[in-house]
């Protein structure tokens, strides 16, 4: 599917040269194109966050209010209202924290039809500092009554993600990274709906549930296991962590009865916790870990660093998995065991 944006030819196939906010700010501009209400906003952050591709191909449907994100989001709620599709794109840091008040009562309580793409997720601009990572971001959305929240496995899925917050009515929290991120997909045909999960590895002993960054390095861990552990690992890529796909959480619990998760997140409130949740009301017993960021601040450095300190690349997700695979139970179907 090739694209004329700017003046410049793409696919989303060439993923490995474009930036997973690249993808984005071209994906709003196709859109764009067959959807004259689309609007975008920027809070002076238009060339970071890649809006600004945006911006530039429709200089009239585009306002930048300035360093003033409280603002943004009023203003984004007052064009929803008038029945104007706006695209709110800012870092997750400055979305979920500096205007949370914004998002949650002049867009959630009003179910107003407002897009949030929020750039700089997790530690993905690590260097920054403890001001501009969000690791507090989801478990902060998720609780906000009317909001969808997606966090795509890369730039490929976030021009799914976007596609399909087009359609999907209310508010819409979609969780990238700085942008610097390898892709896991290398076609956009895999079958992403939001609300519902994408099994990227079959497997019998244990399931991962990754979402973001966590899923290209998960689905590495589960080819190392196979290869020389001979453990049968699945991978599940929980994309949406609001409605989480429940259905395919109890299928997990009750074919392989380990569940793991990693996100790129503190473990209170995140895609951990959902998780939890599901397993916990459907009263079913299995071995459970959440693996993240730990209830604390995270340390500053490089992001690939901190994704190895915080055992969230492949070799962490390898230990973690053969930790809980220590854990044992009867082969019954009394869901009473207990670890």
């Amino acid at each position: 599917m090739n694209k004329e944006i700017t003046g410049t030819t793409w696919t989303v196939y060439d993923g490995n040269t474009l930036t997973q906010n690249e993808i984005y700010g071209m994906t709003l501009c196709e859109l764009g194109e067959k959807h004259p209400d689309i609007v975008g906003l920027s809070a002076d952050l238009a060339k970071s966050t890649k809006i600004g591709i945006f911006q530039e191909k429709f200089p009239d449907r585009f306002i930048n209010v300035g360093i003033a994100e409280q603002n943004m989001f009023g203003i984004a709620a007052g064009l929803a209202r008038t029945g104007l599709l706006p695209f709110v794109s800012t870092m997750a840091a400055f979305t979920s924290m500096r205007a949370a008040e914004q998002v949650r009562t002049d867009i959630c309580y009003q179910n107003l039809n407002v897009k949030i793409i929020a750039t700089h997720g997790g530690v993905s601009f690590g260097s920054a500092g403890t001001t501009h990572h969000a690791t507090e971001d989801i478990a902060i959305m998720r609780s906000f009554a009317n909001m969808t929240v997606i966090v795509p496995a890369d730039g490929i899925e976030t021009a799914n993600a976007v596609r399909a917050a087009v359609d999907w009515p209310g508010p819409v929290y979609i969780r990238t990274g700085r942008g610097f991120e390898p892709n896991y997909y290398t076609s956009e045909d895999y079958g992403f709906t939001i609300g519902k999960s994408v099994e990227i590895r079959q497997g019998t002993d244990i399931t991962i549930i990754a979402s973001g960054i966590t899923v290209l390095q998960a689905a590495e861990a589960a080819d190392f296991l196979k290869k020389n552990h001979g453990l049968s690992v699945r991978v599940i890529n929980m994309h949406t962590i609001k409605p989480i796909d429940k259905e395919a959480i109890i299928k997990a619990v009750t074919e392989t009865r380990r569940i793991i998760t990693f996100e790129e997140h503190n473990v209170i409130g995140g895609l951990g916790t959902a998780v939890a949740d599901v397993i916990a009301q459907s009263g079913k017993g299995c071995a459970f870990t959440k693996v993240g960021f730990p209830d604390v601040y995270s340390e500053v450095g490089y992001p690939e660093d901190l994704y190895a300190y915080y055992k969230l690349d492949a070799n962490g997700i390898i230990e973690k998995v053969q930790q809980v695979m220590q854990k044992d139970f009867e082969e019954d179907e009394n869901w009473d065991d207990e670890f």
